[in-house]
């Protein structure tokens, strides 16, 4: 079995965002960037799985600059078998992205792509779904449990009010929650290794896609600040200003 995990570079979530003065954006440079969180918890979970003997081969695949690279090769030093670059400069939308992805998964014909429920910089939420769409592979999302059985995978997800478990058939797509793992740190020799691991670019422009934008942004702004709270001198002024003004009683 070869299971796909695809990854995002994103800004570090430990980054504190700043907005662009022309509001087109956030500030990206010279700023720390890093694998996407829920991306790094699929590639943890595909690493354990070929460690558990159910898969033989893991491939990562990234698109972006050729910075995105770097995001390969942290999932290659925890434990993935090789790389595929999808060289952009573009800042793409998720419909182009599943696209891509949909070219990258005719060619390698994985059982299982796994990838984050979302990526932290833009929080579309929309690739996984959009991908099964395009393949017309069975789906699971917001995983926090996976097991394979027979030629299925039990996945359980969270919903409101409680745990569903879904039976999918491969192939399949999974997207991924945080309760999933934890993911491990790499090691100095896998991060050694890592450096000798076969990564493929593919130059977006080869691919024969239509990648025009459907969706552009208007204005990017900061939240607004959060005013002071008031100090109250008893219950009774507490409870007046909870009854009157903030009207909550």
């Amino acid at each position: 079995m070869k299971i796909l995990v695809c990854v995002k570079r994103v800004i570090d979530y430990n980054v504190k965002i700043r907005v662009r003065s022309d509001k087109t954006g956030v500030e990206k440079d010279n700023v720390k960037m890093s694998m996407n969180p829920f991306d790094e918890i699929a590639v943890e979970e595909a690493v354990k799985m070929k460690e558990n003997g159910i898969v033989k081969e893991i491939v990562v695949v990234s698109i972006g600059t050729e910075a995105s690279k770097e995001t390969i090769r942290s999932g290659l030093a925890m434990g993935a078998d090789r790389g595929i670059h999808v060289n952009s400069d573009e800042d793409l939308e998720p419909l182009n992205v599943s696209k891509i992805l949909m070219k990258v998964v005719e060619n390698e014909k994985p059982d299982i792509v796994l990838m984050g429920k979302q990526a932290i910089d833009d929080d579309s939420n929309q690739t996984g779904q959009m991908l099964a769409a395009l393949s017309g592979f069975s789906q699971a999302t917001f995983a926090s449990k996976i097991e394979k059985v027979d030629n299925f995978l039990n996945v359980t997800r969270e919903i409101d009010g409680g745990l569903e478990t879904l039976k999918v058939a491969l192939p399949c797509i999974v997207t991924t929650d945080l309760r999933l793992n934890e993911p491990r740190y790499a090691s100095l020799p896998n991060i050694m290794k890592a450096r000798q691991k076969k990564i493929d670019s593919i130059d977006i422009t080869t691919l024969g896609l239509n990648l025009t934008r459907r969706l552009s942004v208007i204005e990017v702004n900061d939240p607004p600040e959060r005013k002071a709270g008031i100090m109250v001198k008893d219950i009774d002024e507490l409870m007046e200003k909870l009854t009157n003004e903030a009207k909550v009683i």
